[in-house]
């Protein structure tokens, strides 16, 4: 087991919040805060259930992610090519890359473990032959050399100190070095999303920076920065491993000198309350203002046991956010607006006109939306509001799909 420093992190925790004390979310609580949408008795259920599991992860602190790691060396014969198609109708066929077994950046609404980081990293030594196999069996001279999207890292943070430490992701994108220079033909294409800050782009292994073997990838790859609207000392609760939002602009920043494409973001995950006008010009004036022409907003999904947890913690620093929040989520209408998962999304007359209010402001400052078929579907959003291709060329994720045209 190797323990490490994370080259972010800060003082204030999930463990030491002053004044913070875990409450029971039950009937009484909503309704001694003014909410006024009363919830089923399942889903009241889940949210004491979710306030037991804090009250649980406090004591064991067991909250966020042990900053150590093991490594494993598996056979890359037996990892299991995953397609990232949560809908069946995405229009760009992708595989994921995922050498991390866990995710050490801790953020409190994981879309893949609803917060629960009682997990032990694990970093796969071997992940990377695996890759330079799919490549080949997918992208390389006896394939249909078809156009692929190799998404690296949807279940974990693909540039997290036990990767980097371990110098697997930099082996990663080695392999997609080599590959293009066996197959220069190859329509294979690189997809990263990352909270990754300026720090961890420029973390070396034998002596080449993740920045370094970027700029060798540039025709071929996209890193679309992922960054959440929320308030900044809350995001700093909830994403306790991850760089600063001025981080995160900074690696943007680092990425664009460097030529590689790094001009569209993952907006998630979206805390409806933070919607006000003035939040929206704050947040979006801060991308536009670092090269961000694209992005693709998601609100925060959760089961209810996770709201539970997020509630509380955006009530240590806004009460009245907190009340919102619970007004967004609970009402019985919203019981089947789930994305994957089970996940329940915000209330869709809330959803669809956040949405317009983002777009009408973006729009002013010439920026673009993606969204995917799943929202347009869920919301009744028409063609002609979001078309599927944008006009700047970008594609349900976020995906830049002129580069297959390179």
């Amino acid at each position: 087991m190797t323990s490490y420093t994370p080259l972010y992190s800060r003082e204030t925790n999930v463990y030491n919040l002053e004044g913070f004390s875990p409450p029971v979310v039950d009937y009484e609580y909503l309704k001694s805060m003014g909410v006024s949408v009363a919830p089923d008795p399942e889903t009241l259920a889940g949210l004491e259930r979710g306030s037991r599991i804090l009250k649980e992860r406090l004591e064991d602190r067991t909250l966020i992610p042990r900053p150590r790691f093991s490594t494993i060396e598996g056979d890359p014969g037996a990892v299991m090519d995953e397609i990232h198609n949560y809908t069946g109708r995405c229009p760009t066929l992708t595989y994921e890359i995922n050498p991390v077994g866990g995710c050490g950046v801790g953020c409190q609404y994981c879309l893949v473990t609803d917060g629960a980081h009682e997990r032990e990293l694990t970093v796969d030594l071997n992940y990377p032959l695996y890759v330079r196999k799919l490549l080949e069996e997918k992208n390389g001279p006896l394939s249909e050399n078809k156009n692929h999207y190799y998404y690296f890292s949807p279940k974990t943070e693909a540039f997290q100190e036990a990767s980097l430490l371990t110098g697997v992701a930099h082996m990663i994108l080695r392999e997609f070095i080599a590959h293009f220079k066996r197959c220069p033909e190859s329509k294979a294409r690189l997809f990263i999303a990352s909270k990754a800050g300026a720090e961890h782009l420029m973390f070396k292994h034998q002596g080449e920076s993740i920045l370094d073997l970027f700029a060798q990838l540039k025709e071929r790859m996209q890193f679309n920065t992922s960054v959440s609207i929320m308030p900044s000392a809350f995001r700093d609760i909830i994403e306790p491993f991850a760089a600063p939002l001025e981080e995160r602009m900074r690696a943007v920043r680092l990425c664009q000198e460097r030529g590689i494409p790094a001009n569209s973001a993952l907006v998630q995950p979206i805390f409806t309350p933070c919607l006000t006008p003035e939040g929206i010009k704050s947040f979006f004036d801060t991308l536009r203002s670092s090269g961000i022409i694209n992005y693709k907003p998601e609100f925060l999904t959760v089961c209810m046991e996770n709201l539970a947890i997020l509630g509380p913690y955006l009530g240590a620093f806004d009460k009245e956010m907190e009340r919102q929040l619970y007004e967004d989520y609970l009402m019985p209408s919203n019981a089947d607006h789930r994305k994957q998962r089970g996940r329940t999304a915000p209330d869709r007359k809330v959803s669809i006109g956040n949405i317009r209010k983002m777009m009408a402001y973006t729009d002013s400052i010439g920026m673009s939306v993606s969204i995917c078929y799943w929202v347009r579907k869920q919301l009744g959003i028409s063609e002609e509001m979001i078309p599927l291709i944008n006009r700047n060329g970008f594609q349900c994720l976020g995906y830049q799909s002129r580069l297959f045209e390179k």
